[in-house]
């Protein structure tokens, strides 16, 4: 569940500092479960700290939007020598020196531009919705490769456990066949068989311990920290009843969509604003200034001025023109993305829901191929002591049983990434939906900080310092 923070910005500086303590401390604890490995990935993931921080910059873009509608107030202080020297046609000699000292202060504030200033400001509100959606679809990338690196370190553990096990009955094999060898009942060409899959055995044990280690470093690339003991499979999350069903709340959640959605509407908006920046625009100035001639000569000289100037561009070398069709064929891109990232949000919602159903089947299958196996494997060895069968048939046995359990261990895996799939495909695999044990980001904090763009020496302007020292971006 979401935190809820007042608006106290000394709160939010402690909540900002937080997170950037966290993500600092390093995770010792051994991850035990699929949730662990979540929470591990989500807590000190790079890739989301770089995107929350392109939010920051969108966010900023508001204020800066925001400061355009705001008077703009300058101070100068100008000090100035001035020495001149003449001759007129008698020969005499004319030296002039001055010495100045002023100071001034103009204050500049927009008053009417069509509406455009306003517009942009609109727009930048639209990017940021947008990269709060974007942020929402790293972050279920990251959840992702948090299952995945939880399920592969499993089927590592799984996999090296069948090739012990499978060794351990080899041997066993080779034994009795050595034995069976030595009284008679069969020939060395059993017994060599045997060793040469006893060798096999070696081998693919040796890959399979390989595979894990790779499984347990990948882990440690994206969680953070070695995997401990693991729990277990992992529950699998409840999903769509229907494909329509799964449709809809994808249409209503997916990101990447959403994101696409306001990226458009900015774009639309941006249109607008070019359109209103073909017209005048009308602007205040009002100065004071104060100079002082520093040589006594003249005294000091005060001056002040006031006006209102509307001003309209008659001819710009088309470069008016050439932005408005610029920002309509930019709206017309975004447009063109929008259709793209439907389809491709149906699509990836239509392969991840049956692969969802396949993975199922499956399992099922699988789980039935390891029964029957076994059944065939222990009526074989129980035969092959009787002498009703060879060593190669209790060989060719071995193996198959060897691959339906290597198959099942494989369906797993595959169900479960295919679950969690379905529900990136939705939208849904956010820390918030699945409800894990972390301080929820809130997109919405430091927006809501910087939206009134906050002078850098006001009360808040110094709060966004604190903010910024404490996630070590100042």
């Amino acid at each position: 569940m979401r935190m809820k923070f007042p608006a106290n910005v000394l709160k939010a500086f402690v909540f900002a500092g937080g997170v950037a303590a966290t993500a600092l401390v390093p995770v010792t604890a051994a991850a035990d479960n699929l949730s662990d490995a979540m929470i591990g990935a989500y807590k000190t993931s790079g890739l989301l700290d770089q995107n929350r921080a392109l939010l920051r910059a969108a966010d900023e873009d508001v204020a800066i939007a925001v400061s355009r509608l705001r008077p703009v107030i300058d101070w100068t202080i100008t000090a100035s020598h001035t020495y001149s020297r003449s001759i007129n046609q008698l020969g005499t000699f004319n030296e002039f020196t001055n010495n100045d000292l002023g100071t001034q202060i103009q204050l500049t504030q927009l008053l009417y531009d069509g509406g455009e200033t306003r517009l942009r400001k609109l727009a930048a509100q639209e990017l940021v919705l947008a990269a709060r959606q974007q942020l929402l679809s790293v972050e279920q990338t990251v959840l992702l490769n948090a299952v995945q690196a939880y399920v592969g370190v499993l089927q590592g553990q799984e996999n090296v456990a069948l090739r012990r096990n499978n060794l351990s009955l080899l041997q066993e094999e080779l034994k009795a066949a050595q034995d069976r060898f030595e009284v008679g009942e069969v020939t060395r060409t059993d017994v060599a068989l045997a060793q040469s899959q006893v060798a096999a055995a070696r081998a693919n044990l040796t890959d399979a311990e390989g595979a894990l280690l790779t499984a347990r470093a990948t882990y440690l690339q994206i969680v953070g920290h070695a995997p401990g003991r693991i729990a277990g499979q992992p529950r699998l999350p409840s999903r769509a009843v229907s494909i329509d069903r799964a449709q809809s709340i994808a249409a209503r959640n997916q990101p990447d969509l959403l994101a696409q959605q306001h990226s458009v509407k900015s774009a639309d908006i941006l249109v607008q604003a070019a359109t209103k920046a073909l017209g005048p625009n009308v602007r205040f100035r009002a100065s004071a200034g104060l100079s002082e001639d520093v040589n006594g000569s003249t005294g000091t000289d005060s001056d002040a001025s006031a006006s209102v100037t509307l001003s309209q561009q008659l001819y710009a070398g088309g470069l008016n023109a050439a932005t408005r069709r610029r920002a309509i064929a930019s709206a017309d891109s975004e447009r063109g993305a929008l259709i793209n990232t439907q389809r491709a949000v149906r699509q990836n919602v239509s392969s991840a829901f049956f692969n969802v159903e396949t993975a199922r089947a499956t399992l099922v299958s699988s789980n039935e191929r390891v029964r029957a196996s076994k059944v065939a494997f222990d009526g074989i060895r129980e035969e092959a002591t009787l002498g009703a069968r060879t060593t190669l048939d209790v060989l060719q046995a071995e193996q198959q049983y060897l691959d339906a359990q290597t198959g099942e261990v494989n369906a797993r895996a595959n169900q479960a990434i295919a679950a969690y799939q379905l529900l990136q495909a939705q939208g849904l695999l956010t820390a918030e939906h699945l409800g894990l044990a972390v301080e929820i980001y809130d997109p919405a904090l430091y927006y809501n900080l910087v939206k009134d763009a906050p002078a850098q020496y006001s009360k808040r302007g110094k709060d966004l310092d604190r903010v910024l020292k404490a996630l070590g971006r100042n």
